[in-house]
């Protein structure tokens, strides 16, 4: 597939994610439909839209032709016809597995079957289906029209041609992508995102920094230098001409005491206050809304600074 492919495509569920993939698809010149009975879809949808265009069009994946997403209500409508279904309902098992049944009625059979969920195991959504080859996980980070990676994870009935149809997909349309070779809870990016702000709960529960600060710690300390730098090359680059290897040998067994020291917070009815309390100290009045448009500003400078080069290690 290619963005000048004619088939539609259909996106299930017009939420946070749905609406992203949405806006992200119509603005990238494709023909889509959207299933989502909500009274206050078709604004959700055009909110989005309006989001996304000047981020897409500043990153140069706004199409010279862009499309409006078409609202249906019904399932079975959006799907008849499609190449490619992106589901993006709620965390909810038998939500979903009801919305594969209506994908399976109506749905071309060589239709791919796209999961955006943040942490449910494809095997698991695969359950029950009649052609549980084409589904597999295809996980935006958020927003999905401004962030480049979708990560891809099959299940064990997940055919080889259904991964790589996936991939050639997303590149397509400019996206990077990651393959799990094994499926996991939660999948790459949000288990690395989970272990990170497990300890960053763990400090403030603790009493040893604030929300704030332990932000800025990742904001100005950790998060510039991950633009470029995953978390291993951080490490090999600290070893000098001998990388990792004397990285290890240097501090590996300091490492190994930070990791033991690591907390086990638990997210209680006063850990969830002090959470709530400092967050709110820390958006200084700020609307979550407002605070989303300054991320994506910010966001939008970083990757066209970084366009162009490869995807870092």
């Amino acid at each position: 597939m290619t963005t000048t492919d004619p088939s539609p495509i259909a996106v299930l569920g017009a939420g946070v994610i749905g609406a992203a993939w949405a806006a992200f698809f119509a603005l990238a010149g494709r023909d889509v439909r959207v299933a989502d009975p909500a009274p206050d879809a078709q604004q959700r949808l055009d909110d989005m839209l309006a989001r996304a265009r000047p981020a897409m069009q500043a990153l140069g994946l706004l199409h010279a032709q862009p499309t409006l997403p078409r609202l249906c209500a019904r399932i079975e409508e959006a799907v008849e016809g499609v190449g490619a279904i992106q589901e993006a309902l709620p965390e909810q098992l038998e939500l979903k597995r009801a919305a594969y049944r209506a994908v399976e009625a109506a749905a071309p059979l060589d239709a791919l079957l796209m999961s955006s969920s943040s942490g449910l195991m494809p095997t698991l959504l695969q359950q029950g289906l009649a052609h549980p080859e084409r589904l597999l996980i295809a996980h935006p980070c958020n927003p999905a029209y401004l962030m480049p990676l979708v990560e891809l994870v099959g299940g064990r009935a997940t055919s080889a041609e259904a991964m790589d149809r996936a991939e050639a997909f997303y590149r397509a349309l400019g996206k990077q992508t990651v393959r799990l070779q094994r499926e996991a809870t939660g999948h790459l990016v949000n288990r690395l995102q989970a272990a990170l702000w497990r300890e960053a709960v763990h400090l403030v529960a603790g009493g040893y920094a604030t929300v704030a600060d332990v932000d800025r710690a990742v904001t100005e300390g950790l998060g510039a230098r991950w633009t470029v730098c995953g978390p291993h090359a951080v490490f090999h680059l600290s070893g000098g001409p001998r990388g990792m290897e004397a990285f290890l040998e240097r501090l590996g067994p300091a490492v190994e005491s930070w990791w033991a020291d690591l907390g086990q917070p638990t997210l209680d009815a006063d850990t969830r206050a002090r959470l709530i309390a400092q967050m709110q100290d820390a958006a200084a009045g700020r609307s979550t809304e407002a605070m989303a448009q300054q991320r994506d500003a910010h966001m939008l400078r970083v990757m066209r600074l970084r366009q162009g080069d490869p995807p870092p290690v």
